[in-house]
């Protein structure tokens, strides 16, 4: 071995030792976190109708328990008026796919705070899943190992992380689900179409998200996804419909749950209250003003505005400034809250790798982005003592719709590099 290599590889182990012990360092601090944030999950009371304003695990209460409970018990949950008579739960089941309340009637089966415990744990799993993806589209420049746990950390001391376990949400999933299907499309999309089935398990997911990659050319995956979703769905609405006395009934049902799921203060779209990001709702809270149709106007635009400008990305080989266009477009469609944003962390881990390289407009969205992770319960404290509940409530969403103009301004803006000739 030549004088000249032996410093190199010295200073390479040095380099790796490094890495190995800033790496065991940061996975101590995102096990601290971590601990922190599942304690909620065995620390909640049992649900009671005397304790129902409990906020811990409350959508693991109203959105997975209860409403598996009911259907095994031979009722339909998603009837509002159903769950709010037998069961003690403050917000009605939403339209989740159907499959859903097979896909987790194991975490329903055991006690309550079992059953909490096992959910959080899963989410747990996923979400550093999901950190391991981002930290994919970070190699070379960072290795696995690290990435996964710097954003696994970052994660479960942001908002957006410590929400999906203290509330016990299923978006972990959805965000692999999400991720999945675009990471996956073109080099393996069997499996890209069962990540998308996932991503489904929440209907305005899975219905933007399938639109987009129809739209960007990955037909196959969006209408297999789709199928796989509605069959597996299937096994619970025949029974329902069964059930419930036919079809007409049945759909009956679901007017109600979307009659209800329109009226709340935490969902409706023109709700001052709500903590909404999507177009339609964070410009009635900006302006107090809604136009006719404003949600399906908002709906049909995005994701027609999105769709080709993801296909351009596409075409100037830039994918990973389209996956983040397609997850924003997706958040701002539709109905989302704040938490929603955590299936665009994979692609904002691929564009801060291009916005490090070329120190272009892409960090703007990027940065403004990092507003829903960061509004932490003192920052809620601090805008609320400052410019009031409206102001608190709509800043992440006025943060997520600028970061999709952005990106649209941005992207609409680009022109292709041509080589000259020599």
């Amino acid at each position: 071995m030549s004088e000249q290599t032996r410093p190199r590889l010295g200073g390479t182990s040095s380099g790796a030792r490094t890495r190995t012990l800033l790496t065991v360092l940061v996975a101590l601090a995102g096990g601290t976190a971590a601990w922190r944030a599942l304690r909620p999950s065995w620390e909640v009371p049992h649900p009671t109708w005397a304790n129902l304003p409990e906020e811990r695990m409350q959508d693991f209460r109203d959105a997975l328990y209860f409403p598996i409970r009911e259907f095994l018990a031979g009722g339909n949950p998603y009837h509002p008026a159903t769950m709010f008579e037998h069961w003690p739960v403050r917000q009605n089941f939403n339209l989740y796919q159907p499959y859903h309340l097979l896909l987790h009637a194991p975490f329903a089966a055991p006690g309550y705070r079992v059953g909490a415990v096992a959910f959080a744990l899963a989410s747990l799993v996923l979400l550093i899943a999901l950190a391991g993806l981002a930290a994919g589209r970070l190699r070379p420049h960072v290795p696995l190992a690290l990435g996964t746990a710097v954003i696994s950390t970052v994660l479960l001391l942001s908002q957006v992380g410590k929400a999906q376990l203290y509330v016990g949400q299923v978006n972990p999933l959805v965000a692999v689900g999400a991720a999945g299907a675009l990471l996956a499309r073109t080099s393996h999309p069997r499996w890209a179409a069962v990540a998308l089935a996932l991503a489904w398990l929440k209907p305005q997911f899975g219905l933007p998200l399938a639109v987009l990659l129809f739209a960007r050319g990955s037909r196959r995956v969006a209408l297999t996804g789709t199928a796989v979703a509605a069959v597996a769905s299937l096994v619970v609405v025949v029974p329902l419909v069964v059930r419930g006395g036919g079809i007409g009934p049945f759909l009956d049902v679901i007017a109600a749950n979307l009659a209800h799921a329109g009226q709340t203060a935490y969902g409706a779209v023109d709700s001052m209250t709500a903590q909404r990001v999507d177009l339609a709702a964070v410009w009635y809270r900006v302006t107090g003003w809604l136009p006719p149709g404003a949600e399906a106007f908002a709906l049909v635009g995005v994701l027609a505005v999105s769709a080709v400008l993801a296909r351009r990305l596409d075409r100037l080989g830039e994918p990973a400034a389209a996956d983040l266009l397609t997850c924003l477009a997706v958040v701002v469609a539709v109905v989302h809250q704040p938490g929603d944003v955590l299936i665009a962390v994979p692609s904002m881990a691929a564009v801060a790798v291009l916005w490090w390289r070329r120190r272009d407009r892409l960090g703007w969205p990027l940065l403004l982005l990092l507003v829903p992770f960061a509004h932490l319960h003192f920052v809620n404290l601090a805008i609320r003592d400052v410019a009031g509940t409206r102001v608190d409530v709509t800043v992440d969403g006025v943060a997520v719709v600028a970061a999709w103009l952005l990106l649209v301004a941005f992207t609409a803006a680009r022109r292709p590099v041509h080589s000259g000739r020599t």
